[in-house]
């Protein structure tokens, strides 16, 4: 009897090894996490090729600096400019577009800043600052961080004091702060979609091309951590720029609306057409 229990244990562990063998890290935003896009769609991904995913959901920052560390096998980010530098340094192989989406700007529905309405993002974050209304900041070195920072730049404001709050939490949790305190905050309009029935929030500013969102995905490079799942990481982003994913991810709705844009992929005749711009 010991003997058959041996061999089934052994056996067990062998599939235990087999199975992390095959274990994928990928690290990404919190916002393709908290809108509930990777929950409704990797399964498919893991279902055909017989790889699990390990997601890491972190800021853009935080997910290429693993990229850089060998600590993750794949990325999916949303910071443009630092992507081609993470490829143009050797830490990853190649860039691939997957989708995009937009930022947008909410607040309290009394909007002490006069905000409302304004097509001009940089325009609003002066308003905010003048009037020394409450904003809170990612402030975590994400892309929606760095795409904030950006647009204070062009209004020419360092942004700081009392009123400007740097949380260095995820977007579901800046978002839930900005509700509690009655503050400004920019998010991403994904994870807005998936959250504001909970909010006591309103969407106050969007339109602006310089809200832009693009997401990519990148493998990291196997010449500078020979460690990392190369093939299994070219499996995963051969997926997800393929014309069944793509199409997954258009269908993806929450309460009726698109939260992501496939690039690359023509509209189906007839489907809503998503509320920001389709620019590459």
């Amino acid at each position: 009897m010991k003997k058959p229990v041996f061999f089934l244990m052994l056996l067990v562990a062998l599939c235990g090894i087999a199975a992390h063998a095959d274990t994928l890290r990928l690290a990404t935003t919190t916002s393709t996490e908290n809108s509930g896009l990777l929950a409704a769609i990797l399964p498919d991904f893991e279902q055909k090729t017989g790889i699990e995913v390990h997601v890491i959901a972190v800021g853009t920052g935080k997910a290429l600096r693993m990229g850089r560390d060998g600590d993750v096998d794949v990325v999916l980010v949303h910071a443009r400019p630092a992507e081609e530098k993470f490829v143009a340094e050797g830490y990853g192989v190649e860039r691939h577009p997957v989708m995009h989406n937009d930022f947008v700007i909410v607040g309290p529905a009394d909007d002490p800043a006069g905000i409302a309405g304004s097509g001009d993002a940089s325009s609003a974050l002066k308003r905010i600052a003048a009037g020394q209304a409450r904003f809170v900041s990612r402030g975590d070195d994400s892309g929606t961080h760095k795409k904030e920072l950006s647009l204070w730049r062009a209004a020419g404001i360092v942004p700081q004091g009392r009123w400007y709050l740097q949380a260095g939490q995820g977007m579901g949790k800046v978002l839930q702060m900005a509700s509690e305190m009655q503050a400004y905050t920019m998010t991403d309009r994904g994870t807005w979609l998936a959250m504001r029935d909970k909010l006591d929030l309103k969407l106050l500013v969007e339109g602006d091309e310089r809200l832009f969102n693009p997401y990519g995905i990148i493998a990291v490079n196997p010449a500078r951590h020979p460690g990392v799942k190369y093939r299994e990481a070219n499996e995963l982003i051969k997926w997800f720029t393929s014309e069944e994913t793509k199409r997954k991810i258009a269908a993806f709705r929450i309460g009726g609306e698109q939260l992501f844009v496939p690039d690359g992929i023509e509209q189906s005749p007839g489907a809503t057409k998503a509320p920001f711009p389709d620019r590459r």
